[in-house]
């Protein structure tokens, strides 16, 4: 009667709790949360976004030494039993008859699949039953394989980690795929006790559990004890990593999270969305180094400022508290933190967070380190190492190519650098700062600066456009405005305080005279060239409507200054920055493709799309509008490539190419430096400044601080493509001119030059018709 009982009541317990239970079948249909993963273009890793750390894999996936190691931990019987193991179930049973609830022991791992899919984790009778009834409707709805590879993708291994292979990549930063026995065993080993007995933090705990389970994968047949003996001999070596990030683009990557979350909600964490960006892996690592590079030049001119910090103590008997100090100020932009130890007459030994020990010679930036007193001014060149540091000095130290390690400093001053494809506006490329674990502020897309004389060349191109010439002359000579917008007496001057007189448009261009652009737009109006910047695609709203514009005072991203260069780039077409190419979900459905407006003259129509293109997803391409006259565009451009070969920006001429054209830009202070440069395939803006406003330092311009970040990224985004001609497009007319009147020259005459003209503007007075210097000669300078 007593075992009737027991059989009646186990009966009316299925049939009281089975309605309520979830159906399996649903397991094949279950979203587990996956984060976000973002992809360059060229395929690599740039991160991943989401509370779970999470990688799917199916079971054909999963190596089979693992399966091995995991049966042999939790379930070794699990191809064979129902779902239930009744030795285990029955010991359960036990524990809670002595001790009121269920202290551990019994789950099979289709068990564990339907507690970690529909149950909670209270150790009570009500829940192990239902586990039990789950884990038998579990068993007949899905395969064995099926059901090994829920649990295989969902268990929880700590630090943020769901499933084996996240945890692979958390623990060892690469795939279960790649590791070891020893390693695999471990992992196996971490369900049991995941916040405990996970290999950081508690290695030991972890290597006894990983020994005891190669233990029982010898008893099991698995493997050999020989294999086991050597795996155990494999010292635990693992540490937390971010993933398997495979490109540094921290800015890239938050543009990213924003507009996924904006697109998606919260959803974007959890669902598994895969985005691959328009960042080409190779230009945005070339952009980083010219960053840093960059940075650290400009720090080298302006003096080593000192230790960052001073530890106590000595570095032998504090070392463990020096480490940990060392421990709180992580690498940024590649320099390490490190502690002074040991200071030589021409070399010091300074040691890292991790213990080890390294010596930096007296020329890897010792040498250089002259002592910073002001933004223009620094002290005498050291004459030894104790000039420069002291033990327990926290300095900042980067490794080399050549392996040695040079002393450096985390640079006072910003920089950012964004490149696009000028014809389409895939952004190429973006630097936001020295580091994002510094600042989070992206100084691409968020800082407004004034740029100063990079605005320039759309002053020139409206004057183009309202019939002036590259040949027309302004006078270049004193100003004084008197103008209440303008706060009282404003005197504008050239950059040195030099007037130079009657001065061509493109000479003034070339070498960036104030006055002449003042000149300009004092001819045009303030009002009317706003009319023509907001036609270029310029937001006009914030623009101050005085005389001031012609210097660039009003404020702009870096960005919106690259998407203005990219229409000079790309012939005068208005294109649109984007950075996300695809969106796909975590089945791999294509979600979102771009498909931006091209600069092209014309794009293929319907009718002209070929089959090539049809089968290549070509079907239309939108076109991008344009906004400036070809005409204005060509002769513009020509003078921009004289800034290059003859100007502020000549230091580019180290590239060796004639297809490269840009302008310098730098402000009262000078608080901003910029240069803004392209050939037809691919335009980049640099800047330079600080944060907070301060001053550069007088000697600091764009041709010395922003430029040379541009040449060095330049220099490897133009390898081995060909240099691009522009076609001279009709109604442009070329003609050789006197260089001190712009009127046409003489046969044989001495002192001309070649121009382009729109052919209705082309010059039909001689030099000789008029007297250089005469009032007559002024009617085109004002």
């Amino acid at each position: 009667m007593g075992a009737c009982g027991v059989v009646w009541g186990l009966a009316g317990l299925y049939l009281y709790l089975s309605p309520g239970l979830p159906a399996p079948e649903t397991l094949k249909e279950v979203k587990l949360q996956t984060p976000m993963k973002v992809y360059s273009s060229d395929g690599q890793l740039i991160a991943q976004f989401g509370e779970q750390k999470r990688t799917p894999l199916t079971f054909d996936e999963i190596p089979e030494p693992f399966i091995q190691a995991l049966l042999a931990a939790e379930d070794d019987n699990f191809f064979n039993h129902g779902g239930i193991d009744f030795m285990g179930l029955a010991r359960a049973m036990s524990q809670l008859v002595v001790s009121g609830s269920i202290v551990s022991g019994g789950s099979t791992l289709t068990m564990q699949v339907a507690r970690n899919y529909f149950l909670t984790l209270d150790q009570t009778f009500i829940r192990k039953f239902n586990e039990i009834l789950l884990a038998i409707e579990i068993e007949r709805a899905l395969s064995k394989q099926e059901i090994f590879e829920l649990y295989f993708n969902r268990v929880f291994l700590g630090h943020r980690a769901y499933g084996f292979e996240a945890a692979s990549e958390v623990y060892y930063g690469r795939s279960i795929k790649e590791l070891s026995l020893s390693q695999w065993a471990l992992l196996a080993g971490i369900p049991k006790a995941p916040s405990r007995d996970n290999p950081v933090s508690d290695p030991q705990a972890a290597k006894d559990r990983r020994n005891w389970i190669l233990g029982r994968m010898v008893k099991l047949g698995y493997i050999t004890s020989t294999e086991a003996e050597a795996a155990k001999q494999e010292p635990v070596l693992a540490s937390l990593h971010g993933g398997q990030v495979e490109l540094r683009a921290d800015y890239v990557a938050e543009l990213v999270r924003a507009e996924m979350l904006e697109r998606f909600g919260n959803s974007a964490y959890t669902d598994g969305y895969v985005v691959t960006t328009s960042i080409n892996g190779n230009l945005q690592a070339t952009a980083r180094r010219a960053v840093i590079n960059g940075l650290q030049e400009y720090d080298r001119r302006h003096g080593y400022r000192g230790a960052e910090a001073k530890l106590p103590g000595d570095p032998m008997i504090n070392k463990t508290e020096w480490q940990e100090a060392l421990n709180q100020r992580p690498s940024i932009a590649d320099m390490q933190a490190a502690a002074v130890i040991d200071v030589n007459e021409r070399d010091i030994n300074a040691m890292l967070s991790s213990g080890r020990t390294v010596q930096i010679a007296w020329q890897n930036g010792l040498q250089q380190a002259n002592p910073y007193i002001n933004e223009d001014l620094f002290g005498r060149s050291p004459t030894k190492a104790s000039d420069v540091v002291a033990v327990g000095d926290v300095i900042r130290i980067r490794e080399r190519i050549n392996g040695d390690f040079e002393l450096t400093q985390l640079p006072a001053a910003q920089a950012a650098l964004v490149s696009l494809e000028a014809k389409t506006g895939r952004i190429l490329s973006l630097v936001g700062g020295i580091g994002f674990s510094k600042s989070k502020f992206n100084r691409a897309t968020q800082a407004k600066r004034q740029p100063g004389s990079s605005f320039k060349p759309f002053i020139y191109a409206a004057a183009l456009d309202a019939g002036m010439t590259a040949a027309s002359l302004v006078n270049d000579a004193p100003l004084v405005f008197k103008d209440a917008s303008l706060e009282g007496v404003w005197r504008p001057e050239n950059d040195g305080g030099k007037f130079y007189g009657p001065t061509r448009l493109r000479w003034a261009l070339t070498k960036s005279r104030n006055l002449v652009s003042i000149r300009i737009l004092e001819k045009m109006g303030v009002r009317n060239m706003l009319k023509y910047a907001s036609t270029l695609g310029f937001s006009t709203d914030e623009f101050a409507p005085d005389l001031s514009l012609a210097l660039g005072t009003h404020a702009m991203t870096p960005i919106e200054i690259a998407k203005a260069y990219a229409l000079l780039a790309n012939g005068g077409f208005l294109i649109e920055p984007f950075i996300i190419e695809r969106i796909e979900s975590a089945t791999g459905e294509l979600l979102f493709e771009a498909n931006p407006a091209q600069a092209c003259d014309p794009c293929k129509t319907r009718e002209e799309v070929s089959m090539a293109d049809v089968l290549a997803g070509n079907i239309e391409t939108p076109q991008a509008p344009r906004v400036m006259d070809e005409r204005i565009h060509f002769i513009l451009d020509s003078m921009l490539k004289d800034v290059v070969k003859l100007g502020t920006g000549r230091a580019a001429l180290s590239l060796k190419r004639n297809d490269l054209a840009g302008k310098t830009g730098t402000t009262n202070g000078p608080r901003d430096a910029w240069f803004s440069g392209y050939n037809p395939n691919i335009v980049t803006t640099t800047w330079v400044g600080f944060d907070d406003f301060s001053e550069l330092g007088s000697r600091e311009f764009g041709g010395t601080a922003a430029l040379p970040i541009w040449i060095d990224f330049m220099r490897e985004a133009l390898k081995g493509q060909p240099e691009i001609d522009r076609q001279i497009p009709p109604g442009i007319v070329r003609a050789t001119i006197d260089s001190e009147t712009g009127l046409l020259a003489r046969s044989g005459q001495k002192n001309t030059l070649e121009e382009y003209f729109r052919a209705e503007l082309a010059p039909k007075r001689y030099a000789d018709e008029a007297q250089t210097g005469s009032q007559d000669l002024l009617l085109d300078v004002f």
